[in-house]
């Protein structure tokens, strides 16, 4: 169990406090680049504690600005998007990406009051159809991480943005170094309810979990690995969860990286991008942004239906609390990696306060090529192979 006051050190997000200054100093996902279209080119978006706009200009480049104009405090969300801007809708304050006030239209233009103000803005990129912004200092701004299931071009790609979860990021981020959990929250659940797709591998006999700290150059976290006993049951393949709040895994079509943008201290948005690799390698007919779909995890009385992945691991990590009291839990030998994330955590807000370098993050131009997440072990487990396996057990 952890006191109150190293909860609060690890789950605080807001300006200003340990976590939330460690959690700025990287890229994270701020929404899905189709949810932005023509005719709506703007999204109101919480991220870390601020309320932020996201848009689209009419050149294809994107922005994400403070909401409330630095004139009088309107809402830019009603205001113009335009070639290289957004202007204020209340008296017509113009911006640029970067924050710059480009004009005022009833002011002096010789005044240069323009030149004086600095509204927040925050650099955005996209990669494989979502949009990554930087929130932390300019002068500390790493290279955007090129994660191989978002470069790569042979496969169809997909975005699920799934319904807020009301509960803090690290309730989220927990769960990927908790690999005991599947099989009563997943598996026994679906089987419970009649699906016939119901992740059969996790009734195999659990023989030992694995846990490893991976620092490379380009991405650091903990992979972690289940081995199941008997000898024609292969070891499932190691998926890491990357630091600080990334989940890769291999999917029964392909691969996945599920995103836990934090939104404040209590609610966090989870973006699952989905990646199914050609079966001949060819280049997939698909849309530079590929299409999102709302994953909804409650049903319409407000409880969670548990009907898929999403919505059972929203249920055990909502029903935690807002966040989570860890002053009062009782961990076990199967909570290693959890253990293990938190002394991790914990070091690196050190480590950043301390003024040393952080893992994951990767300054040198000569480093920035894509990241290999995926390799050969990844297809080493068959899905089909495992049902035919639990049929057998049947």
């Amino acid at each position: 169990m952890l006191s109150q006051e190293e909860n609060d050190l690890l789950t605080r997000v807001g300006p200003g406090t340990p976590a939330g200054q460690l959690l700025r100093r990287y890229w994270h996902v701020v929404a899905a680049a189709s949810e932005l279209t023509d005719e709506k080119p703007k999204k109101r978006v919480r991220i870390l504690g601020e309320n932020l706009l996201l848009y689209r200009n009419r050149r294809g480049g994107y922005g994400l600005v403070a909401e409330r104009c630095s004139h009088r405090g309107a809402s830019l969300y009603y205001g113009f998007t335009e070639d290289d801007g957004i202007r204020c809708a209340y008296h017509g304050w113009k911006y640029d990406a970067c924050g710059k006030c480009v004009e005022q239209p009833f002011e002096n233009p010789e005044s240069g009051f323009k030149d004086k103000i600095q509204h927040p803005a925050y650099p955005v990129e996209k990669l494989g159809g979502l949009l990554f912004a930087y929130m932390g200092p300019a002068d500390k701004k790493p290279l955007w991480p090129k994660w191989d299931v978002l470069v790569r071009l042979d496969g169809v790609k997909k975005v699920d943005v799934c319904e807020v979860l009301e509960c803090n990021w690290l309730q989220a981020m927990e769960n990927s170094v908790d690999p005991t959990h599947t099989y009563y929250l997943h598996s026994h659940t679906l089987k419970l309810k009649g699906d016939k797709d119901y992740v059969p591998f996790h009734y195999q006999q659990l023989s030992k979990i694995d846990f490893e700290l991976v620092i490379q150059p380009s991405w650091a976290g903990i992979q972690k690995q289940r081995i199941f006993a008997g000898d024609d049951v292969p070891a499932e393949a190691p998926h890491p969860l990357i630091f600080p709040n990334i989940l890769f895994v291999p999917v029964r079509t392909g691969y996945a990286m599920h995103f836990r943008t934090p939104i404040d201290d209590a609610n966090t948005q989870v973006f699952q991008f989905r990646f199914s690799p050609t079966k001949d390698g060819r280049i997939a007919d698909q849309p530079e942004d590929p299409p999102f779909e709302f994953v909804a995890t409650k049903n319409d009385d407000g409880e969670f239906h548990l009907n898929h992945f999403a919505s059972q691991d929203h249920m055990a990590w909502e029903t935690q609390g807002p966040i989570a009291d860890r002053t009062c839990e009782h961990l076990g030998e199967g909570d290693r990696g959890i253990i293990m994330f938190r002394k991790l955590l914990r070091e690196q807000i050190s480590a950043l306060q301390n003024g040393d370098n952080l893992i994951g993050v990767n300054f040198d131009p000569a480093q920035d090529e894509m990241i290999q997440l995926i390799h050969a072990g990844y297809d080493a487990y068959s899905f089909a192979a495992a049902r035919e396996r639990e049929a057998k057990l049947a």
